[in-house]
């Protein structure tokens, strides 16, 4: 068999300074989190207190906890940190008099 001609290339790289960086759950995310993980325990608490035919209160009061907390649980991993005023914000926080 005859020898083909390659050509070697280099291969590109991505550079850690053009990939965009990896953030994990913020603070406020995690909280919401926990008081959704929270409120699906209670939800499921709640749950275990209906009756066979479903016309009691926890009949119709667990089915908006445990969906509810989904909805927190979804939430909490897309909420972003908190912004921080910066200094100068902090300075003027009272309203401007012009004359």
């Amino acid at each position: 068999m005859g020898k083909k001609n390659k050509q070697h290339k280099p291969q590109a790289r991505a550079d850690s300074a053009a990939l965009a960086p990896v953030e994990g759950i913020s603070g406020r995310g995690k909280k919401v989190i926990a008081i959704g993980v929270a409120t699906l325990v209670l939800g499921f608490i709640v749950l275990s207190r209906t009756d066979a035919m479903g016309r009691n209160w926890a009949s119709h009061l667990s089915p908006f906890l445990i969906l509810g907390a989904y909805v927190l649980i979804g939430a909490g991993i897309f909420l972003p940190e908190a912004c921080q005023p910066s200094a100068s914000e902090q300075t003027t926080s009272g309203p401007e008099k012009t004359t």
